[in-house]
């Protein structure tokens, strides 16, 4: 039986969609929508996260997976924005609480920015309930700056603040636009906060095989930026980095990474 159907076990999945860019040509969000949705439903997640999703991306997603809902009831939409965003099996999961906040000085600010960030930044939450083992956990997403390096360590320190802040069992996904032996990663994987690095975990190999950005082309480059952290409420059992294709098109210009977590005994 594979961990997948476990009941205490369940699927994480991020996903950086790359936003819908007119300037994209044949890598277009309109040619590549419909894989999208195929890859997601292929890997079964029950839990994932997608970044860099612009309204209509996230409204597509919401249309053609009707077996997720989408954490962000209260969110303003702004057509200007590109949001970091929690989806969870209905079936599966309890929505207790869910909420965002900007990564800068001013949190509650819409679009607000600060260090030296090129892009407002931001982190969704939510606190679910696992109806099968009756147990709750936060899960969170984010997209860190790509440009700002004093931004990402500021974007860093306080989701790391934020998961000392709210006790439990905690699971962070995103775009970190960091290596894992980056200052980033070292202050999201403190002791204090807790969590570890499911790739890490499993002692998969840092080398290629586990970079995620690919600008379309199929061939890893950068390093490993898009991350799955879990605290020790979860065993890591198995882990995989996605690169379906048809014809040579892909479905983003990063590899969904996704793995499997059970809840430890």
């Amino acid at each position: 039986m594979s961990p997948r159907t476990l009941p205490a076990c369940f699927r994480v999945m991020t996903f950086n969609l790359r936003f819908e860019n007119d300037r994209d040509g044949d890598h277009a969000w309109s040619l590549r929508k419909d894989f999208v949705v195929e890859v997601v439903r292929a890997c079964k997640p029950a839990i994932l996260g997608t970044q860099e999703g612009t309204p209509g991306q996230l409204d597509f997603l919401r249309e053609h997976l009707p077996d997720y809902t989408m954490a962000a009831p209260d969110r303003p939409f702004d057509p200007t924005c590109q949001y970091p965003t929690l989806f969870y099996e209905t079936g599966r999961f309890h929505r207790a609480d869910s909420g965002e906040f900007w990564l800068s000085h001013t949190p509650p600010v819409h679009r607000s920015k600060s260090w030296d960030s090129a892009f407002p930044r931001m982190m969704g939450y939510g606190l679910l309930e696992d109806r099968e083992v009756g147990k709750t956990f936060y899960v969170s997403v984010t997209h860190l700056d790509h440009l700002g390096a004093e931004a990402r360590v500021g974007q860093a320190r306080m989701i790391a603040e934020w998961i000392r802040a709210h006790p439990g069992p905690h699971i962070l996904m995103g775009d970190f636009n960091q290596p894992p032996d980056s200052r980033v990663h070292e202050i999201l994987t403190d002791p204090r906060i807790g969590l570890l690095d499911t790739w890490q975990v499993l002692g998969k190999g840092q080398g290629p095989e586990g970079w995620t950005h690919h600008d379309f082309h199929g061939v890893p480059h950068k390093f490993r930026m898009d991350w799955i952290l879990a605290g020790r409420s979860f065993d890591v059992v198995r882990a995989e980095i996605v690169r379906d294709h048809k014809d040579g098109v892909y479905p983003s210009d990063h590899f969904p990474y996704w793995a499997d977590l059970c809840w430890a005994s």
